[in-house]
C-alpha cells in the first residue's frame, strides 16, 4: 500500500467515492427496473389507467370485499410506475381499449365488460353462467378441458394481458369463479411480474390458468399455476366439422 493511501484524508475521500459510486449504480439500477415495470404493465409516469369492477348483486351494488382488496393491489402497483388509476364500473365503460392501460375485474355474469372482453378476445374460453346449470355454473371450458368449481376448496382463476396490437395499451383480465380468486390473481400479477416480463415478452400477450387451494384456510394466499392456456383461449371456436388444429388465432392479438 502507497503512502497516500495510508493519509487518512486520502482513505476518506475513497471511502466517500466508494459510497457515491454505490449509490449512483443502485440507482440506475432502480430506475431501469421501473421501466421494465412501466413498459410491461403500460404505464407511463402521468398516465391514466382504468380499472373496471362489476357491481356485487348481493351487496345492494356495492364492490364486494375481495374485489375491494384486489383494487388495492393494483392501485399500489400502478402508483409505483407513477401512473394515475380511476375505478369504472363495468356497465358505464362504453370505450375500446388501447388508449390507456385497464385492469378488468370480475367473471362475465357481474361484469359485462368482462364477458364482451372474452368474446372477442379470448373466444377459445366459456364460462358457464346459467343458473339453471346446477354444480357446473362457474365452469370454465377451454378448448377441450372443463375446470369446476369447489367452492373453498379449488377455485379458477384466468390472468390474461393482451393487447390490440403494436404501440397499444394493454388489457388485463381477471376472470375468476369467485370474488376470492381475483385478489389471489392480482397479487400473483404484482408479484411475477418480472417472470411475466421475461416469459412472455415486456408487451406480450398471454392468458395463464391459476387455481386457488382451500380459501375457507389461506384465503387468496395460495395460488398455483395450472397452465399457460393462452393458445388455446384466443383460439377462434371450432364447428363440429373443423380438426383442433386448424383452430386459428386471431390476427389482431400479438404474442410476446
Amino acid at each position: 500500500m502507497s503512502d497516500s493511501l495510508r493519509d487518512p484524508a486520502h482513505l476518506a475521500v475513497a471511502a466517500v467515492l466508494g459510497v457515491l459510486l454505490g449509490w449512483l449504480l443502485r440507482n440506475a439500477a432502480l430506475r431501469r427496473a421501473r421501466r421494465r415495470k412501466q413498459r410491461f404493465f403500460g404505464l407511463p409516469d402521468h398516465s391514466e389507467t382504468a380499472l373496471v369492477v362489476g357491481r356485487d348483486a348481493g351487496s345492494d351494488g356495492a364492490v364486494a370485499r375481495p374485489e375491494v382488496f384486489a383494487l388495492l393491489e393494483l392501485s399500489a402497483l400502478i402508483k409505483e410506475c407513477g401512473a394515475q388509476a380511476g375505478v369504472v364500473w363495468a356497465d358505464s365503460a362504453h370505450q375500446g381499449f388501447g388508449e390507456r392501460t385497464e385492469f378488468c375485474l370480475g367473471p362475465p355474469v357481474s361484469n359485462r365488460r368482462m364477458a364482451a372482453h372474452l368474446r372477442s378476445l379470448l373466444p377459445g374460453v366459456v364460462v358457464s353462467t346459467d343458473p339453471e346449470s346446477g354444480q357446473d355454473r362457474g365452469t370454465f371450458v377451454i378448448g377441450s378441458e372443463h375446470y369446476k368449481l369447489d367452492p373453498g376448496a379449488v377455485e379458477y382463476v384466468l390472468l390474461a394481458r393482451l393487447t390490440a396490437g403494436e404501440h397499444t395499451r394493454p388489457v388485463f383480465l381477471a376472470c375468476g369463479q369467485r370474488p376470492v380468486t381475483l385478489q389471489a390473481a392480482t397479487r400473483y400479477l404484482a408479484r411475477q411480474h418480472r417472470r411475466l416480463s421475461r416469459r412472455h415478452g415486456p408487451e406480450g400477450t398471454f392468458c395463464l390458468l391459476l387455481k386457488v387451494v382451500n380459501s375457507h384456510a389461506y384465503g387468496p394466499d395460495v395460488v398455483e399455476l395450472v397452465a399457460d392456456v393462452t393458445r388455446a383461449a384466443c383460439a377462434a371456436p371450432r364447428t363440429p366439422a373443423e380438426p383442433a388444429e386448424e383452430g386459428t388465432v386471431r390476427k389482431r392479438l400479438t404474442r410476446g
